[in-house]
């Protein structure tokens, strides 16, 4: 690791340090979705430095191995899974450039936190933890396989890259969950649904008025695991105020674009509108009106909405037919739950995340991102997004499908966590299902048999800006890590049921 005066001072006296220091590192290197090579040949170098074991996959993931322990060669071996990506997101106003810029958190009431940036624990905090736990000589365990994958935030690219045979464990700890003192054993698979067209510009027409209309100040969050919440979606938001507005009055569409990630739920939306000068007049009443009765729906839940208008430039606009095409599909197109779990309740099965738009008079592009515990629920309800698109006139395709992980409620794996977390730390565990996409159904795909638990600390805000972690649940999650590595190392997995 670096030399700990280069550390930012937030990390002084955090414990476990090599766990924080890790994580410094994560902070300080960017590690955009598709853009994880300078982290990679960070930890190339420092597996290199402690004759760590390391190998670059074809599809760019980080393979790490370290032997057993002396005396535990005989264990099972183990495979301890994280990704290197995060989710790039900042408050309108923040002059953050996450190809360059390093994350600067701040420490607040026991939480480390990015005020204005997403803060990268997801899954940053994972992969410090197996970091750490690699150069710790002692710790006991058996053999000891790291994988670090790329591109599991913009699509699971790394997971759906990886070869059969380069891993030997059959054990695996996945440490890209959220809540401290919960084992997960299920999550939803997912697809992604996008829609692309080439458009014919119009001039603007003579003597009308250019304004932007902006909706901003939404939580955002993870488009998973806070789908269920009933948070603003801005893209939906302002694309429902500017269809009542042309309902009545001339308006044309000179630029519409909501949300910077399609696993994020958009906080802020803006469009280029252009009016005739009388109407222009009477839009600010109107908008105002809006922003009000949008307050008064999401009260509660969306305390921060605003929606302003001001002056802008414009020189072309969208054809009335394409606009028509955009705004009506868009409008109409499903967005939050869309079924329950019936197996698991209190979990949702179905959802749909319109998470990306870019409208400009040449052309757009949409894109919605489907969830289900279920195979056949994505598939289906991307098949409805496909037809009403289709409808619509708008070219769409769906790719980038992974499956769900299905649970296993007689893991051996996770009698052994449920067992090694009381004898720790007294209390007893839950087991969770998700509604998010792990990589470990693909991982599973590609290595069937694998028995496979997924912890991790406390973070809050992932994928959002504001994005926390609970510093004691690091430590807590560590002393978990290693005492699972220890029981697996003596023996004491149960045989399956």
């Amino acid at each position: 690791m670096n030399a700990p005066d280069r550390l930012d001072p937030v990390f002084d006296g955090l414990s476990p340090a090599p766990v924080w220091a890790h994580f410094a590192a994560f902070c300080r290197i960017p590690r955009p979705s598709r853009g994880e090579a300078a982290i990679r040949e960070h930890l190339l170098a420092w597996a290199t430095a402690r004759d760590i074991a390391a190998q670059v996959d074809a599809a760019g993931n980080l393979i790490l191995r370290k032997p057993a322990s002396p005396g535990h060669e005989g264990a099972p071996g183990v495979i301890l899974q994280a990704h290197l990506d995060m989710v790039c997101q900042a408050n309108a106003g923040t002059p953050h450039d996450f190809t360059r810029d390093p994350i600067r958190p701040v420490r607040r009431d026991g939480w480390l936190v990015a005020e204005h940036t997403t803060l990268g624990a997801d899954n940053g905090i994972g992969a410090s933890l197996i970091l750490a736990a690699l150069e710790d000589d002692t710790l006991i365990h058996g053999p000891l396989e790291a994988l670090l994958t790329v591109d599991e935030e913009a699509g699971m690219g790394g997971a759906h890259g990886l070869e059969p045979g380069l891993l030997n464990g059959r054990l695996m700890l996945n440490l890209d969950t959220e809540d401290w003192g919960e084992f997960y054993l299920g999550c939803a698979g997912g697809l992604d649904v996008d829609a692309r067209a080439t458009g014919q510009a119009d001039p603007l027409p003579a003597g009308w008025r250019s304004l932007r209309l902006s909706l901003a100040g939404l939580r955002g969050g993870h488009s998973g695991v806070d789908i269920h919440e009933e948070r603003g979606n801005a893209i939906k938001l302002l694309v429902r105020v500017l269809c009542d507005l042309a309902s009545d009055a001339p308006l044309r569409l000179a630029l519409l674009r909501g949300g910077t990630a399609r696993n994020a739920l958009p906080r802020e939306a803006s469009a280029v509108i252009a009016v005739p000068a009388a109407v222009a007049d009477g839009l600010p009443a109107r908008v105002a009106a809006w922003q009000a009765l949008l307050q008064d729906e999401l009260r509660g839940v969306e305390a921060g909405l605003s929606l302003h208008l001001d002056d802008a430039a414009a020189d072309s606009v969208l054809a009335v037919a394409d606009q028509a095409r955009w705004l009506n599909a868009l409008h109409a197109a499903p967005h939050g739950v869309r079924r329950w779990s019936l197996d698991v309740p209190g979990v949702v099965e179905t959802s749909n995340n319109l998470g990306i738009v870019e409208l400009t008079p040449n052309g757009g592009h949409a894109n919605f991102m489907v969830r289900s515990l279920r195979d056949s629920g994505s598939a289906a309800l991307a098949a409805e997004l496909l037809s009403l698109l289709t409808l619509a006139g708008l070219p769409a395709t769906a790719s980038g499908h992974y499956p769900g992980w299905t649970p296993n409620p007689d893991s051996p794996l996770l009698a052994l966590c449920q067992r090694v977390f009381t004898r720790r730390f007294g209390g007893t565990s839950t087991v969770k299902v998700v509604h998010a996409g792990l990589e470990c159904g693909l991982i599973g795909a590609r290595y069937p048999g694998l028995d496979t638990v997924s912890f991790g600390p406390t973070i809050r805000g992932a994928h959002a800006p504001g994005e926390r972690v609970e510093i004691a649940s690091v430590d807590a999650a560590w002393q978990l890590l290693g005492a699972l590595l220890a029981a697996l190392a003596r023996g004491e997995l149960p045989a399956p049921a």
